[in-house]
């Protein structure tokens, strides 16, 4: 068999050591031949693209960022520099040229949903999940996730020691748009006092009197960790409408600190590279067996796959019955 492979969305830490571990399993193990595309599906409608070989996969496990590239390109909504272009048929052309079999997607939520519609008009597709918001419906985990919670939680643990020094209130802004997966568990991991999720609203006058209590009781600081899709006042970045209306409501000094593209950057942990490596070797297995339209998943300590029509359009979010929610409730985190 020869398949394609793409990189789709944001970068994120483990998309190198998934491409390795897709192209070993299926050039060593299925004696496939593997296509690399670039530039995620731009690179199928410009033909842009380049034989894998096992040798050219030598030292991705731990690299960050993805060797094939990645853009946010939807062949499937209008694009007014492209007038007149019907990229899905285009893409059909270039595959059919390429001698593709399969066309492997790794990419988020936006990705998952062109990939559904790759299979709509005949083309076969496998995906892998891909996200440090950790939203991608149909798998507890996707790699980059860990990665990104352990690069979050560093940061949480230095704001510690300079807010207890200035007796300050910290506020860390970590990404997630609609899901606060990563607020969650790296405001867990790195003692956060005060955790705010987009899913779970918030009250401000109960945050800055939760402060003020934590005052009263000789805790000179406070962290607060903030999901980037809270709800704000006139649009405002979150972290600089939290700590705003922090300061306003206490009166005690108040920083910011917003994270960004941090979060994404660099090598993958050992589980992330773990997970990315398992995630290719099952895409490769669904492959062989001919079993496409399908996104691989973890499910507890279990690989296995999902029909990609139950994924397509769908976010995982944070409940407020949250296991995690209910033992930072218990250990008296404010919520908001």
């Amino acid at each position: 068999m020869r398949i394609g492979i793409l990189t789709s969305g944001g970068d994120c830490p483990g998309i190198n050591a998934t491409i390795r571990g897709i192209c070993k399993t299926a050039i060593h193990h299925y004696q496939m031949e593997v296509v690399g595309i670039h530039n995620g599906f731009q690179g199928l409608i410009t033909d842009e693209t380049a034989l894998i070989t096992e040798e050219s996969l030598s030292g991705l496990l731990g690299m960050g960022g993805t060797i094939l590239g990645t853009s946010r390109e939807n062949p499937f909504q209008k694009d007014d520099l492209m007038p007149g272009t019907d990229k899905p048929t285009l893409i059909s052309k270039n595959i059919k040229k390429m001698g593709l079999d399969c066309l492997v997607c790794i990419g988020g939520n936006s990705t998952m949903a062109t990939a559904a519609k790759m299979m709509e008009i005949g083309i076969n597709t496998v995906t892998i999940p891909k996200t440090i918001d950790n939203d991608v419906w149909g798998t507890d985990y996707s790699f980059g996730f860990d990665s990104a919670v352990s690069i979050a939680t560093e940061a949480i643990d230095r704001l510690h020691s300079t807010a207890n020094s200035h007796r300050r209130v910290m506020v860390i802004e970590v990404m997630g748009h609609k899901a606060g997966w990563l607020a969650l568990y790296s405001g867990l991991a790195g003692g956060g006092d005060i955790i705010l999720l987009p899913e779970i609203p918030y009250d401000i006058h109960k945050i800055g009197n939760y402060i003020i209590d934590r005052f009263k009781k000789g805790k000179p600081y406070s962290i607060v960790v903030v999901g980037e899709g809270i709800k704000t006042k006139d649009r405002k970045r979150a972290a600089t409408y939290i700590a705003e209306e922090i300061e306003y409501e206490t009166g005690v000094e108040t920083r910011e600190t917003v994270l960004g593209y941090i979060q994404r950057g660099g090598s993958p942990t050992s589980f992330d590279r773990n997970l990315a490596t398992m995630m290719g070797g099952h895409a490769a297995e669904l492959i062989a067996s001919g079993k496409f339209g399908r996104m691989v998943a973890v499910r507890g300590n279990r690989m296995l796959s999902v029909s990609l029509d139950e994924v397509a359009g769908k976010v995982k979010l944070v409940s407020p019955n949250n296991d995690y929610v209910k033992q930072g409730l218990r250990l008296g985190v404010c919520f908001g």
